[in-house]
């Protein structure tokens, strides 16, 4: 399948990077607005919403300085026939690397990745726990705190991005689990802060 490839030599080029944290950027949305009408110029109609997820996406989490933005589209397979038009954009096709369902691009400037865009089709499971996760960090600083603490203390050990990943996996997976509980129980449907193809904002 096009979109469960993955590019020759990708996992070695990945293996040399050092996971990079840094204090939160109130730049950071901003550069989400911009990434954000990148994609709906390239994606067209197919794109449903996109969404700011991530750490870079809680006010006050210290993070990678890599956004991660999470389009909504209509049709999956469309988004691997636009793999050109994101390519023009910048944006670099690793299919789905490793999550069924996804389709997930890198864009980089001088050499230094800037996004990471995570591409799923409308009502996919994955859309809601990425949405859970970042509203349940913006709901609660000292959860925030908490984790900008440990990977701060983690990338400064200068492991590798695997390993700085791996680290910290345990309190993800707890994170991801407190966070889809409280989701359920606010009967939070996870779409805040999403930028919609049909009104694009300034």
């Amino acid at each position: 399948m096009k979109g469960a490839r993955r590019p020759a030599g990708a996992s070695a080029a990945v293996s040399t990077r050092t996971a990079e944290v840094v204090p939160y950027d109130p730049g950071w949305p901003r550069r989400f607005e911009a990434t954000a009408a990148a994609l709906r110029a390239a994606l067209g109609v197919n794109v449903l919403a996109v969404h700011h997820i991530g750490s870079t996406a809680v006010p006050g989490l210290a993070a990678k300085p890599i956004l991660d933005v999470l389009p909504v589209v209509a049709d999956l397979g469309a988004v691997d026939r636009a793999e050109a038009a994101m390519a023009a954009a910048g944006f670099s096709a690793r299919g789905e690397n490793g999550l069924a369902g996804r389709r997930y691009f890198v864009r980089a400037t001088g050499g230094r990745r800037t996004d990471h865009v995570h591409v799923y089709a409308d009502g996919d499971a994955a859309i809601a726990r990425h949405l859970a996760v970042r509203d349940f960090l913006r709901a609660h600083p000292d959860e925030a705190a908490r984790y900008g603490a440990l990977k701060t203390a983690l990338a400064s050990t200068d492991e590798s991005s695997e390993r700085y990943a791996a680290a910290k996996e345990p309190f993800v997976a707890d994170l991801k689990r407190r966070a889809l509980a409280w989701a359920a129980l606010t009967g939070r449907p996870g779409t805040v802060e999403c930028v919609d193809a049909e009104s694009p904002r300034p």
